[in-house]
């Protein structure tokens, strides 16, 4: 059967992706981010998943103020970088994986979560940036390394979905893969965030005790996290600090006990707290073969290991 064996928390800052494409990477400013993700890089080369589960938030690409979905499930064969108003972004079309998401779809469904089903949509920075991150620098006529199936949740207009409707989302998806018979190994991204807010009198503020609070508990305590209300996010974390609540439809996807592998934050990257953590099944049971060394050493000194600016 199919098994979900990692969550891969990460922000999806757009700026990254400018800073990407426009080979800006070895300048000081942003080689400190960027450095935070090379032994993830590593690690998810010798993890080798099939598919990705990919959750983010669309921003007006795929979606307006005309249509708003507040979980919609990418089900086509493939999904072409969207024109974000400077043209599409220079990376692969990322590749679906049609026949897992349809049965995600269905499992779902029936489990009472009303996904939106979409076999058409362009993807934008929210996705493909934490991609670029965990899989680094691609061409467009290259490959990403897995299949990925997106998950765009509706964070931009009111209401969006709580943080426990979203763990038990994640929980209802854990469920839904372990059903399908294929033999896929699959990893989970929750995107987004970490504190920022981009107008209004708070415009560039971060709030880093709150995001360190908030990637402890992702390991320790996620139950706690989900009783975080929207005003609290917007309070602490700012505006768009509620983009956190996607990184807990990745932690419900992997069940009640987890290992911290690693552990990125810095601050800042453009106006946002640059966040990133790795967690796999407690006792790395869902993992074939052994995590490269330097992994390991940062996942034994996990509470100290931390790159700041």
């Amino acid at each position: 059967m199919a098994k979900i064996i990692a969550g891969i928390g990460s922000s999806h800052v757009p700026a990254i992706g400018a800073a990407l494409d426009n080979n800006k990477t070895e300048e000081p400013y942003w080689k400190r981010v960027f450095s935070g993700f090379e032994r993830s890089q590593e690690w998810l080369r010798e993890l080798k998943p099939d598919v990705a589960i990919v959750v983010y938030n669309d921003h007006a690409s795929a979606f307006s103020v005309d249509l708003i979905p507040t979980f919609a499930l990418g089900c086509a064969a493939e999904f072409p970088p969207a024109d974000e108003g400077w043209g599409p972004r220079p990376v692969p079309v990322v590749q679906g994986h049609p026949e897992l998401a349809a049965h995600i779809a269905q499992s779902v469904i029936l489990d009472e979560f009303d996904l939106t089903i979409v076999n058409k949509m362009e993807v934008d920075h929210g996705l493909t940036v934490p991609l670029n991150l965990l899989c680094g620098k691609l061409s467009p006529d290259q490959e990403w390394p897995f299949k990925v199936i997106p998950l765009a949740v509706n964070v931009v207009m009111y209401p969006p979905p709580t943080g426990h409707r979203c763990f038990m989302l994640g929980k209802a998806l854990k469920k839904a893969v372990e059903s399908y018979p294929e033999d896929l190994r699959v990893v989970i991204f929750g995107t987004g965030g970490m504190s920022h807010q981009i107008s209004g009198p708070r415009a560039g503020l971060i709030n880093s005790k709150f995001d360190k609070a908030f990637l402890d508990n992702l390991t320790k305590d996620p139950k706690k996290l989900t009783r975080i209300s929207h005003l609290e996010f917007m309070r602490e974390a700012g505006a768009e600090g509620i983009e956190m609540v996607m990184w807990l439809i990745m932690r419900g996807a992997l069940g009640d006990k987890v290992d911290e592998v690693y552990r990125f934050y810095t601050v800042p990257a453009s106006n946002t707290a640059v966040g990133h953590i790795i967690l796999e099944g407690k006792g790395k049971a869902a993992r074939k073969g052994k995590a490269p060394a330097k992994m390991k050493r940062a996942a034994a000194s996990a509470k100290v290991h931390r790159i700041r600016s």
